[in-house]
């Protein structure tokens, strides 16, 4: 068990502007208060930060990891300056004062509080406690408040918030919302092209067909790196589309506070009624008429989405492309078929066009998986007896451990006949001591060697096992799918590639 004082600090964003409230403040304040008490003297002091995290919840990195030490019994003593940096919600602070750190035998201090969990003997401070965290708890509240007033103030200004605007426009010097040149005329474009058309199929054949970069591939070109585009080929996604041309802020329109969050401090939110989303007209400059949206809207109608009860299959969210790595689509009514429809727009791809059905598929793959299982049957037949090795050279070494302690057991008897003298004595189990040690060192070597061969044979005993089960199955089942498939790629000619999700599996076919 370690001694470890733990030092806490937490600083917000918000506290930042506090100088008191400084990290460096904090950790000053707490290695002097730690130098002045000395049953303290001889413990570790470790120390402990968040920075830039809130206090509302525990969802922090500093605190988890003081956390996981005070359950693994390393952590006998918590400072904190104040009881707000160790937390402001008053319900989970209490559990842990009152459950936890008692249960541990942790010691918590407070130093602007006055407060020592030692001197109060079992008790949690009481009413005053309570009050100040109570107090903390409604500031945390008041501050949520304030700060969202003033962000919708600003939202009204035109002062765009975000980080990342919409696709189609920029950030401008000033902070609102601006036209992007590059992609404005593109989002002009679409919307057009929805009209003419009706489908997104086209739209995305259109946008191909110009080289059209995707909002992905535009970001990386301006070293925003947010998304892997390597697979993307100038294709733009179906769902990227649809939320595009359901994006009102096109037409000039401000949308915010459609999200809620759970409660004060959590980053869980839901999403609100559209009724109660605020909308504020002409807070930046509009790409599309609102008449061209309400047409948009009409054609393509995004009613709400239904969930619906997904069918199973045996290779559900397991078949990809094996030349653009997209997820092949299942399509068909009874005669189903996997698809790659991303390449659709591009006939120079060498998936275009690929196609193979679910009753060629599921063959091809259960006779692949035959193979491999086949392999490791022959690689188990093929073994050794290496545990027999092993245990007998752990019982010789046992043999030898026994024998040189019966020698020093000689050795001394005839010291105490007086047949030797005490240097004579020394000098030779001095050598008897070092042989034995050498010794028990091979022994200790062969039996964690053993232990690890052992272990080994029960993994490939359970791995033959399903082997075998997989040549007596017969069939494609889902519990062999599930066991042993992490992917299946689709190549051209009905060519099949299976990524494993058991890699020793594989290795052993591999090594056979």
């Amino acid at each position: 068990m370690g001694n470890v004082v733990a030092l806490y600090i937490r600083l917000s964003v918000e506290d930042a502007k506090v100088e008191s409230m400084s990290i460096e403040n904090q950790r000053l304040a707490l290695h002097k208060f730690v130098e002045s008490l000395d049953d303290l003297a001889d413990y570790e002091v470790q120390e402990f930060v968040d920075n830039g995290h809130s206090g509302t919840n525990f969802e922090r990195p500093a605190i988890q990891e003081l956390l996981d030490g005070v359950r693994e019994g390393k952590v006998k003593c918590i400072i904190v300056k104040d009881f707000s940096r160790f937390g402001r919600d008053s319900l989970e602070v209490g559990y842990f004062m009152e459950k936890v750190f008692p249960l541990y035998g942790v010691r918590f201090i407070s130093i602007n509080d006055d407060f020592d969990s030692a001197k109060l003997h079992g008790d949690t401070g009481g009413i005053n406690v309570a009050f100040k965290y109570l107090i903390s708890e409604f500031y945390s509240r008041d501050l949520s408040q304030k700060y969202k007033s003033a962000k919708y103030v600003k939202f009204k200004r035109g002062e765009y918030q975000s980080k990342i605007c919409p696709y189609g426009y920029q950030k401008s010097e000033d902070g609102r919302m601006e036209p992007d040149p590059e992609t404005a005329p593109i989002v002009r474009f679409i919307f057009e092209t929805a009209v003419q058309t009706g489908t997104t199929t086209a739209i995305i054949k259109a946008l191909f067909e110009r080289g059209v970069p995707t909002p992905g591939e535009y970001k990386a070109s301006k070293g925003q790196n947010y998304h892997d585009v390597s697979r993307t080929g100038h294709i733009w996604q179906r769902s990227t589309l649809v939320r595009m041309l359901a994006d009102e802020r096109y037409t000039g329109i401000y949308i915010m506070g459609k999200r809620r969050c759970v409660e004060v401090g959590s980053k869980h939110v839901r999403m609100k009624d559209e009724s109660e989303w605020i909308k504020i007209p002409d807070h930046h400059p509009a790409l599309i008429s609102h008449e061209l949206y309400e047409q948009v809207q009409k054609q393509f109608h995004h009613s709400p989405c239904v969930k619906k009860n997904k069918k199973d299959y045996l290779l559900r969210d397991k078949a990809f492309c094996g030349c653009c790595r997209h997820a092949l689509r299942r399509i068909g009514n009874k005669a189903f078929r996997f698809v790659c429809v991303h390449s659709k727009p591009d006939s120079t791809a060498l998936c275009h066009g690929l196609t193979i059905r679910e009753s060629e598929l599921e063959p091809l793959v259960y006779e692949t998986i035959v193979k491999q299982a086949q392999a490791v049957l022959g690689t188990a037949l093929s073994g050794t007896n290496q545990q027999e090795l092993l245990f007998a050279r752990q019982d010789e070494y046992s043999r030898q451990v026994r024998a040189i302690q019966e020698q020093k057991r000689a050795l001394f008897e005839r010291l105490v006949l007086d047949e030797i003298s005490e240097t004579d004595y020394k000098e030779q189990k001095s050598v008897f001591d070092q042989e034995a040690t050498r010794v028990q060192q091979l022994h200790k070597a062969v039996t964690t060697q053993l232990a690890q061969v052992q272990m080994d044979e029960q993994t490939k005993s359970a791995r033959n096992h399903l082997a075998q089960k997989v040549v007596d199955t017969g069939k494609l089942s889902a519990e062999l799918v599930d066991a042993l498939i992490e992917r299946v790629h689709v190549f051209p000619g009905n060519q099949v590639e299976i990524v494993w999700k058991m890699r020793d599996f594989a290795l052993e076919a591999s090594e056979f």
